[in-house]
């Protein structure tokens, strides 16, 4: 993984982070809580979708959805480990 890739994997995670945090109102950490959660989303939703081997196609908003449904699912778990 280059420079370039890990810059936008980055800046596509914290938008997606926000995102994240506007769907699951009460379930968010903050914005900027948010943000680090959207970081660590693209990379678990490039990881889960690259295993699944599902395409969200290619270009930013691609990019985009991917990094959102993996916060979202990070978000998730987060909220189950929470609740114990």
């Amino acid at each position: 993984m280059d420079t370039n890739t890990l810059i936008i994997i980055i800046l596509v995670g914290a938008v997606a982070g926000w995102l994240a945090g506007e769907i699951r109102r009460g379930y968010g950490f903050g914005l900027a809580g948010n943000i680090v959660v959207g970081i660590v989303g693209g990379f678990l939703g490039r990881w889960l979708f690259g295993v699944l081997g599902v395409s969200m196609g290619s270009g930013m908003l691609g990019a985009i959805l991917v990094a959102v449904i993996g916060a979202l699912v990070l978000l998730f778990l987060i909220g189950l480990v929470r609740r114990r």
